[in-house]
């Protein structure tokens, strides 16, 4: 597995604000092993990382999952050792992959919780553009896209356009709604005969999880391969 270079550098006061937790939470999952111990530093600092961050987010996504504590441990458990940040993200957007969309309607300070961070008004302008954040009917209350907003709230702090990020978002969803068509095309097939509601859903629920897990891992390689192409390039 690919490990993190960036050193721990968060105190356990920081690591709980951006991931949108008390730090009795983080120090809770500590205690119940779900999140590795953090790097003593001087003066008996507990310093924290990235690999800490990402493990916060597939927790909280699989108690949105509706998953007890024990079976998360469980889960976790079963995950191979030495699983970088990146690698975590990969198992939470795994995971996300399997609930149906959520989206909630919440105060502006429940928002900056769930971000782990103030928003500006620009932030927000940003996050509404990016389709995370929605104003709701009630005054200073907004409906985000729970499953989103980690992903928009890093992407703040992106040194990129925001044009960028926007045809960005455009070039995934033609290409992905594309080749869910094509893969419904091929799985239609396999229950034609049966035509059968209960058949179909079946099939999604197995099939869903292994075809994101697919999806990103063909990305990843692809990705890498590009930009391979492109260093070349201009070396």
């Amino acid at each position: 597995m690919a490990t993190d270079i960036e050193e721990p550098t968060l105190t356990v006061d920081e690591l709980a604000a951006r991931a949108g937790v008390t730090v009795r939470t983080v120090r809770f999952y500590g205690t119940r092993g779900l999140l590795p111990p953090p790097v003593i530093g001087p003066r008996r600092v507990g310093h924290y990382g990235q690999e800490h961050l990402s493990r916060l987010a597939l927790i909280e996504e699989l108690q949105h999952q509706g998953m007890t504590l024990a079976a998360i441990e469980r889960y976790l458990q079963q995950l191979p050792e030495g699983l970088s940040a990146h690698d975590l993200a990969i198992h939470r957007a795994v995971v996300a992959s399997w609930a149906p969309d959520s989206a909630e309607e919440v105060s502006r300070a429940e928002l900056e919780r769930r971000a782990g961070r103030p928003l500006s008004a620009a932030d927000l302008d940003r996050l509404v553009a990016m389709s995370v954040v929605r104003e709701a009917a009630g005054p200073g209350t907004y409906r985000v896209d729970l499953g989103l907003l980690r992903l928009g709230v890093q992407l703040l702090d992106v040194p990129i356009a925001h044009e960028t990020i926007l045809a960005a978002r455009t070039v995934l969803l033609k290409h992905t709604r594309a080749a869910a068509h094509e893969l419904s095309l091929l799985f239609r097939d396999e229950v034609s005969e049966r035509e059968s509601v209960e058949a179909v859903k079946d099939l999604s629920a197995h099939m869903q999880p292994l075809v994101v897990q697919a999806l990103l891992t063909t990305f990843q390689r692809s990705l890498k391969e590009e930009l391979r192409e492109w260093l070349t390039e201009e070396s």
